[in-house]
């Protein structure tokens, strides 16, 4: 896949784990966040997506099973935070006492509590934006979430505790995750399988200590060396 004279995306054969977190790790430039908006349907493959094992052939019904957290959260700034939360749900039409329910329900999940959902994004602190943006991936109760760079844009100490709230809602909904990030370090915190990329083509996956006990080849130990020295 390329983008002008660049290869954003080498020829890639990856399957994901159903009910587990998996997590694409690289440098910039690596292919990963590209990858990410193959899955979701937003650049068109030029070989074959499986959703459950079929091809898919109708993204809109596809999108509908998949919850997707851009960077930055990526709300919309004319809409209060309850509103973006919402959106798809009044959009097909769910009744309001449902759409109340499941943004309560989901409001506990991510530990917001009520008054901040009537404000606007702009009037939200960082955390709270990355939480409401989590809820509205999550309100459709979609199969699969994609996050990309999650906590990129966060300080240290909300990044941290939204880290740990994070893992929690993985490990309690038990959906499949794929997580993009640069840091090797969040990668093993989240996920069980690390798929570490390079210039558009995967380098090695497995777990953390995989790769550092067999590095498939010396940019693995030179990533996981380099990280350690930050």
């Amino acid at each position: 896949m390329k983008f002008g004279a660049t290869t954003a995306l080498q020829p890639t054969d990856i399957r994901f784990v159903p009910s587990a977190t998996t997590a694409l790790v690289g440098p910039s430039g690596s292919g990963k966040s590209t990858l990410l908006r193959v899955l979701a349907g937003l650049i068109p493959a030029n070989g074959t997506v499986r959703f459950a094992e079929a091809p898919v052939v109708d993204w809109r019904a596809v999108r509908l099973k998949l919850g997707y957290v851009i960077q930055d959260g990526g709300l919309f700034p004319h809409l209060t935070a309850a509103e973006n939360v919402t959106l798809m749900a009044r959009e097909l039409g769910w009744p309001a006492d449902q759409i109340a329910a499941r943004s309560a329900e989901l409001a506990e999940i991510v530990g917001l509590p009520e008054a901040p959902m009537a404000r606007f994004p702009a009037e939200l602190s960082g955390g709270q934006r990355q939480r409401v943006s989590i809820m509205r991936a999550l309100m459709l109760d979609p199969e699969v979430v994609l996050l990309d760079e999650p906590l990129s844009a966060l300080d240290p100490i909300t990044r941290a505790r939204l880290a740990q709230e994070l893992r929690r809602i993985f490990s309690r909904l038990s959906k499949t995750v794929i997580l993009v990030t640069h840091s090797l370090r969040e990668a093993r915190f989240f996920a069980g399988h690390i798929v570490l990329m390079r210039r558009g083509r995967i380098v090695q996956q497995g777990s953390y200590d995989e790769l550092e006990q067999a590095p498939a080849e010396p940019f693995v130990s030179e990533f996981i060396a380099a990280e350690r020295t930050l």
